[in-house]
């Protein structure tokens, strides 16, 4: 069973820039597709961002692309989400997730595809 951690939440003004990363232990990163999602209180948790378990395939909602970057070191049992250009909409909880296999792109954005869980980190932008 994986156990995730993140860090690197805190607050940012807009148009600034954080870095959340998520360790894994418990198992070999590298067998899971990962991912993040966000949840603001009252609101349905989202898809952020994925990666596939080779790193050569990944996934964006629309309204972070070009502005978020998701990656992996497998050797580090990391992965990471890069914020640039954060905005007041992007605050939220971020929880990283792991599932095993390797999915097709279609399904990299479905909470069932993951199968754990990180307790999440809080990102707040504002001025």
């Amino acid at each position: 069973q994986v156990q995730l951690v993140e860090s690197g939440g805190g607050w940012v003004q807009p148009g600034g820039s954080l870095r959340l990363s998520c360790a894994a232990s418990g198992g070999t990163l590298s067998t899971y597709t990962v991912g993040w999602f966000r949840q603001v209180p009252g609101k349905e948790r989202e898809f952020v961002a994925a990666i596939k378990r080779s790193g050569s395939g990944t996934s964006y909602r629309d309204s972070v692309k070009g502005r978020f970057t998701v990656s992996r070191d497998n050797d580090k049992k990391t992965m990471y989400l890069q914020m640039n250009r954060l905005e007041p909409e992007d605050t939220a909880v971020y929880y990283c997730v792991a599932g095993l296999g390797n999915p097709i792109t279609s399904s990299l954005g479905l909470a069932s595809t993951y199968d754990y869980w990180g307790q999440g980190t809080q990102v707040t932008v504002s001025s």
